[in-house]
């Protein structure tokens, strides 16, 4: 297999199945009929498999990373299912911290192309199987699976988990999840199963009470992670990991107690080593010190408030490139946008990505200092010309400002 190959295979997957972070709304698929069928196709490798369920509004791709870590530094062979990719669509399927094989994703693929007619999955639920399929021939130890979108009718939630986890519950895809916050907690308390342990990160008293109301329903011990006290700390540098640290220490004490054995040692060395043993970037990612670059792909209104507030608490005048989809409620953002900076806002290269001169009234109606343009690249380099090194740059907004940065200049940097 050349790479010419595996990219036209890769291409193929994108083209005919429905995409979500390319199409939007029109490509969810709920339910779990579709993953069934696959699922069965493939001998239901998710059932051979120890799994993790990972879900909430933010932080679940942080937490499984984490967790992946401290595992790995237990000596345990770990399978970590996340998405979407920033930069190469292997990021999204790994075994501790390599990204999975491109020869087994272009045969995997080849599979895929000769599914029976009534089986017209996703992109997501294709990617899905392909992982479950994965881990099972690498004999991982444990997959540690990240919720797609919301979580009852996610294709992820097929799995058996040993212990599942909420993050957190906030207000994002309300378009397809519900406009408040109890709707978008039903949907994501439906990983929790029965007599099956499920961790809290939520601080929100009417969030925990859905979630713990699930769990008893399904007889499953509800443990909440918000009450842990802890001093430890994280590579992964943003403020707002320290939450996500307590939901996978709770997670840790879950798997301790069926007797799996992970050591304070592990779990310390686990948190502090979360970027060498996954690979995980693009949370709070120092890209460069002269000038500091940051990038982080917060994309909801909670996300970002949390970011933008960690760059209100710099002492340092910003340059900050942001970019974003269709569905995102710019007047929204607006309002959290940080002081004492400049804003350089440029169009994602996607299907989804939105130009700034959509919203350039907001622009003007928010006073800000601002430049537009019509690539990522080009706001980046126009921010870099003009940051002095006592300065910094920030880059975020999506998933796909920040993979478009990185592609373009991690490599070369």
């Amino acid at each position: 297999m050349t790479n010419e190959q595996y990219q036209e295979a890769v291409e193929w997957l994108f083209i005919q199945a429905p995409n979500y972070q390319i199409d939007g709304q029109k490509a969810y698929k709920p339910g779990l009929e579709n993953i069934s069928k696959l699922c069965d196709f493939f001998g239901n490798p998710q059932d051979k498999i120890k799994c993790i369920h990972i879900g909430g509004t933010n932080g679940k791709g942080s937490s499984s990373n984490m967790l992946a870590s401290v595992l790995q530094e237990s000596g345990y062979q770990v399978g970590l299912y996340n998405s979407p990719h920033l930069i190469d669509f292997t990021e999204r399927i790994k075994v501790n911290g390599k990204n999975c094989d491109k020869e087994f994703v272009y045969d995997f693929i080849q599979k895929l192309k000769n599914l029976p007619e009534e089986i017209r999955p996703s992109f997501f639920e294709f990617t899905t199987i392909m992982a479950f399929e994965y881990f099972y021939r690498q004999k991982v130890d444990f997959a540690i699976i990240e919720v797609g979108l919301g979580g009852r009718l996610d294709s992820t939630n097929i799995i058996k988990p040993l212990v599942s986890a909420i993050t957190n519950v906030q207000l994002d895809h309300q378009n397809i999840l519900g406009n408040s916050i109890e709707e978008i907690a039903y949907e994501k308390a439906g990983i929790i199963k029965p007599q099956t342990p499920v961790v809290s990160g939520d601080e929100n008293e009417i969030v925990k009470n859905i979630l713990k109301q699930k769990a008893i329903k399904e007889n499953a011990d509800f443990i909440d992670a918000t009450s842990i006290k802890t001093d430890l700390t994280s590579d992964l540098k943003g403020i707002y990991q320290q939450k996500n640290i307590k939901v996978v220490l709770a997670l840790v004490e879950e798997l301790r107690n069926l007797n799996i054995t992970i050591t304070e040692e592990h779990i310390e060395r686990g948190l502090l080593n979360v970027h060498t043993n996954t690979g995980f970037i693009g949370r709070w990612f120092e890209f460069s010190k002269n000038p500091l670059t940051i990038c982080d792909t917060a994309h909801n209104q909670a996300g970002l408030e949390q970011v933008f507030s960690q760059l209100n608490s710099m002492d340092l005048h910003k340059h900050i490139i942001l970019g974003f989809v269709n569905d995102k409620k710019i007047d929204e953002v607006m309002e959290l946008l940080p002081e004492n900076a400049e804003f350089y806002f440029a169009k994602p290269s996607i299907h989804r990505g939105r130009h700034p001169q959509d919203y350039e009234e907001l622009l003007i109606g928010a006073g800000i200092p601002y430049k537009i343009f019509d690539s990522v690249q080009e706001a980046y380099l126009s921010a870099k010309e003009n940051c002095t090194m006592d300065e910094m740059i920030f880059v975020g907004g999506s998933n796909f400002v920040v993979g478009e940065f990185l592609e373009k200049n991690l490599l070369v940097s």
